[in-house]
C-alpha cells in the first residue's frame, strides 16, 4: 500500500513537472516561433500554448517598437570639418520567423549597421548641409537601414539626428559669421528706412511749396510739441530761407555800393589867348568843394554831383 502511494506521488510530481515544462504563455505584444526537433513548424499567437518538452522549443519575439540610441560618431564632412554626430533609431519586428532564423541578434546587428550608415551619409554632406538639412539626412539613413533590415523581418520606422558637436574654433567662426550677417541686415534695413524717409520728406516739401500755409501749420505743431515739456525755452518761428535770401541781397547791395569807383573831375575849357586869365579868387566855388561837402553831395549811385553854372 505504501509502495502504491509512493508511485502515485511520483507520477503526480512527474505530471506537474511535465506541465510546467510544456506550458508556455505568449504575451499580447509577442509572437512565438515553434521549433520541433530543430525545424520551424509554425508561429504561435498570444495566449496559453503547450509544447512537447525536450522535443519542441518555443522562441518568443517582441513585436513592439524598440528605441535604439546610436552612439556619437566622429565624422569628417565633405568640406573636411570634424564633427561628432549622435542619433536615435526606432524599429520593430514584422516577421518573427525571419527575426529568429535569418539573424542571430537583431538589436546588435541594427545598432552596428546604423552606426556605419550614419557615418556614411553625414560624410557625403557639407557642414552647412548637415546643420540645415537634417530632415533629408534622416530620411536617407532610414531608407538605407530599412532596405538592409527588410530581409531580417524588421522595419525601421524613424531615424533622427540627436546631437551635432562642433569644434570650439568652428563655433567661434560661425558666431562671427552670424554677427556679420546680422550687422549687414541691420545696415540694409537702415538704408531702406532712410530711402523711404527721404521720399516722404520730398513729397512733404512739394506739398508745402504748393501750400505756403502748410509750413506755418507745421511750425505751430512744432511749438505745441516743444511746449509739452515744462521748460523755459522760447521759440519764434520765422521763414528762415526767405530771411537768409533777403540778408544775402542786402549784403550784395552794400558791397556793390562800396566798390563803385568815384567819377573823375571835369577839366575846365581852355582860355583863349587874347583873354586874360581869370584870377584864382574869381573861380566858381562849385568847381572845387571840400572833401566833406563833396562826399555828401552824391547821388544814390555814389557819383559826385555836377557843379553849378
Amino acid at each position: 500500500m505504501n509502495g502504491l502511494l509512493i508511485a502515485l506521488v511520483v507520477v503526480a510530481v512527474l505530471v506537474l513537472l511535465g506541465l510546467a515544462l510544456s506550458v508556455r504563455i505568449v504575451q499580447q505584444y509577442e509572437q512565438g516561433v515553434l521549433f520541433r526537433l530543430g525545424r520551424v513548424v509554425g508561429v504561435r499567437e498570444p495566449g496559453l500554448r503547450l509544447i512537447v518538452p525536450l522535443i519542441e522549443v518555443l522562441r518568443r519575439v517582441s513585436l513592439r517598437i524598440v528605441t535604439m540610441p546610436i552612439q556619437s560618431q566622429g565624422i569628417i564632412t565633405r568640406d573636411n570639418v570634424s564633427v561628432d554626430v549622435s542619433a536615435v533609431a526606432y524599429y520593430r519586428v514584422t516577421d518573427a520567423t525571419k527575426a529568429v532564423v535569418a539573424i542571430e541578434n537583431v538589436a546588435a546587428a541594427i545598432n552596428q549597421i546604423a552606426q556605419t550608415t550614419l557615418r556614411k551619409v553625414v560624410g557625403q554632406h557639407t557642414l552647412d548641409q548637415t546643420l540645415a538639412e537634417t530632415d533629408t539626412i534622416n530620411v536617407a539613413i532610414r531608407e538605407i537601414l530599412d532596405g538592409t533590415t527588410e530581409a531580417w523581418g524588421v522595419v525601421v520606422t524613424l531615424v533622427e539626428l540627436k546631437d551635432i558637436q562642433l569644434p570650439e574654433t568652428m563655433k567661434r567662426a560661425m558666431a562671427r559669421q552670424a554677427e556679420a550677417e546680422r550687422e549687414k541686415r541691420a545696415k540694409i534695413i537702415a538704408a531702406e528706412g532712410e530711402s523711404l524717409a527721404a521720399d516722404q520728406l520730398g513729397a512733404a516739401s512739394d506739398v508745402m511749396m504748393a501750400h505756403p500755409l502748410a509750413l506755418q501749420l507745421r511750425n505751430l505743431q512744432s511749438l505745441v510739441e516743444i511746449g509739452v515739456d515744462q521748460n523755459t525755452t522760447v521759440v519764434f518761428p520765422a521763414p528762415l530761407m526767405s530771411t537768409i535770401q533777403e540778408l544775402g541781397a542786402f549784403l550784395a547791395r552794400e558791397q556793390a555800393a562800396g566798390t563803385t569807383p568815384a567819377a573823375t573831375p571835369t577839366t575846365p575849357p581852355p582860355t583863349p589867348a587874347n583873354e586874360p586869365a581869370a584870377p584864382a579868387s574869381s573861380r566858381s566855388p562849385a568847381g572845387e568843394l571840400p572833401a566833406t561837402e563833396a562826399g555828401f553831395n552824391t547821388d544814390y549811385n555814389g557819383a559826385p554831383a555836377a557843379g553849378r553854372d
